[in-house]
């Protein structure tokens, strides 16, 4: 099947579905500049050293570690980076009123920046944009970390209580969030039809809103520029460029 045969098919389910669930993963913020993690150019298959600063256990036992991760996040490119015609194609989606939940593996918050309500996104992962305090939980927007950690604090410190500052994002070794999880698996057993896009779905249990939404019937489409683990179950696999066809399969079509 061609590309633009492909992109056909897509654009016919989601003219046809009314309640659609989105999962977005970081193949869809590379456009936008913003690497992905374990891909061929991949921030941890360059630096494997890199995974450490997001497990739980060394980020918060070794202070040479949080002042490796706050020297990476005061250069890290997605504070600079912006949405793409993929993050603004679903923006278009949400306009037509068919999009339900935007559930997004990316911390990047560019889904927001795009014009997304943030009430029917569920960063499953967190967000880059906040910092939570360890200790007491206080939460304060990165910026004003990133500020203290320029004018020279290597590890900044909780005004409140002291505490470890961490970047709002689920580490290794950390908990997801039960209500995003249970919000998810909802949106995904209410939906007609679910939209996965840029993510290889093989990280669980988040990956697992796509075989739900298949048992409680609705149709799939994954768009991808590689093969994932679920493309025997879509009802159509896109494998193009997600800035590309992304905007062409959400534009409303003649169904």
């Amino acid at each position: 099947m061609s590309l633009t045969e492909q992109v056909t098919q897509a654009q016919a389910l989601v003219d046809r579905a009314t309640r659609i669930v989105v999962l977005t993963g970081a193949g869809i913020s590379t456009e936008s500049g913003i690497p992905d993690f374990r891909g061929p150019q991949g921030t941890w298959t360059k630096n494997p050293a890199a995974e450490k600063m997001a497990t739980l256990q060394h980020y918060m036992g070794d202070p040479e570690v949080r002042k490796r991760a706050w020297k990476n996040r005061a250069r890290s490119p997605a504070f600079e980076a912006r949405p793409n015609t993929g993050h603004r194609a679903l923006t278009a989606l949400e306009m037509r009123g068919k999009l339900d939940t935007l559930i997004t593996q990316n911390i990047d918050g560019l889904h927001q920046e795009a014009g997304s309500d943030p009430a029917r996104i569920v960063e499953i992962h967190g967000t880059v944009r906040e910092v939570v305090c360890m200790e007491c939980d206080d939460r304060a927007p990165m910026e004003r970390a990133l500020e203290r950690v320029r004018a020279g604090e290597e590890d900044p410190p909780c005004r409140s209580c002291g505490g470890i500052l961490k970047s709002a994002t689920i580490s290794f070794g950390q908990a997801l969030v039960q209500e995003d999880l249970v919000r998810s698996e909802i949106a995904a057993r209410e939906c007609d039809l679910l939209l996965a896009i840029g993510s290889t779905l093989s990280v669980y249990p988040i990956a697992a809103v796509v075989p739900i939404a298949k048992q409680c019937g609705a149709s799939l489409i994954i768009i991808n520029g590689q093969a994932t683990e679920m493309d025997d179950l879509a009802d159509v696999v896109v494998r193009g460029q997600i800035g590309e066809v992304l905007p062409e399969i959400v534009r409303a079509g003649s169904a």
